[in-house]
């Protein structure tokens, strides 16, 4: 083989080092491509998803918290102390019912200052008569064929969900397609049965009920 031939080899094939591309094969320090493989460049590759929620939303989880750490918590350790001065725990059903119902609320505290510590709260009522969708809009739509059925949603926080009373999540495939359109746009949506036009009948923004 020519010394042309092998400094080729080195630089681009299966290269000194490893088994991928350029002149490291798959990396000096890992299993991908370039010298850092799938390091530090693809951890910091993905963004950060905004924690946004209704004023409606974070009051409901603020709420939740300060019954859970006020009234729950606190009545629950006084029951579990007290079934723990009656004799054996290993078979001591209100025992040991007590202390998983405590992980149970612990965890959910946990969740809840999570969640509110990293809120964005979005008031929608300050968009006034807009009839583009952000988030918080009230949209009305309708399927451009099939009858069409009008539907409403509100989009809101990922803590918020609620499908019976219409409220979706800002991430739902509906609110990614709906979202910056206006009142008379039509847009396509995917779904299970294949792709659908609906038309978005009607945009309001007002505080979540």
């Amino acid at each position: 083989m020519s010394k042309a031939a092998t400094l080729s080899r080195n630089r681009n094939g299966n290269g000194r080092n490893g088994n991928g591309h350029g002149r490291n094969g798959n990396g000096r320090n890992g299993n991908g491509h370039g010298r850092n493989g799938n390091g530090r460049a693809a951890a910091t590759a993905t963004p950060e998803v905004k924690n946004y929620i209704t004023p409606h939303g974070y009051a409901r989880l603020k709420t939740e918290l300060t019954k859970l750490l006020d009234a729950e918590r606190p009545e629950l350790v006084k029951t579990i102390q007290c079934a723990a001065s009656n004799g054996d725990r290993s078979e001591n059903g209100d025992y040991i019912y007590g202390k998983k119902r405590l992980r149970e609320i612990d965890r959910r505290i946990h969740f809840l200052n999570k969640r509110l510590d990293s809120a964005e709260v979005v008031d929608p009522v300050r968009r006034g008569d807009s009839d583009q969708i952000f988030f918080g809009a009230t949209v009305t739509y309708a399927y451009v064929r099939g009858g069409r059925e009008e539907r409403t949603v509100t989009i809101v926080g990922v803590d918020e969900v609620d499908v019976k009373r219409g409220q979706v999540s800002w991430l739902s495939p509906i609110a990614r397609v709906l979202m910056k359109k206006r009142s008379g746009d039509v847009v396509t949506l995917a779904t299970p049965a294949g792709e659908a036009e609906i038309e978005i009948i009607g945009v309001r923004y007002r505080p979540a009920a």
